[in-house]
């Protein structure tokens, strides 16, 4: 049997996994929404799309439900991250 030390020890290291996973993911998503903006400025394309952002809210607190993971937290975080890639695609497209 493990003491509550070794057992938080393993507890943080799968955290400090995830955390490195969640960091990856985040780098590969923005890779592809680069290309997308660059697509979009490229064809004189609105940095924002309204429509599919409102989609993938809705998409992603379905996903949140599911996984048990409260999907009001899940929509803030998306949104955050919406809000980011159009900030890329708006300086992209300030460049082009």
């Amino acid at each position: 049997m493990s003491t509550p030390d070794e057992q938080l020890a393993r507890y943080r290291h799968s955290i400090d996994n995830v955390d490195a996973i969640l960091i990856h993911t985040l780098a590969e998503r923005f890779k592809l929404t680069k290309a997308v903006g660059e697509l979009k400025a490229a064809h004189a394309m609105p940095p924002s799309d309204p429509s599919r952002e409102a989609t993938q809210i809705a998409r992603l607190r379905r996903l949140a439900e599911d996984a048990d993971l409260d999907p009001e937290f899940a929509e803030k975080f998306i949104t955050f991250v919406i809000a980011e890639v159009i900030h890329h695609h708006e300086r992209i497209a300030g460049e082009a």
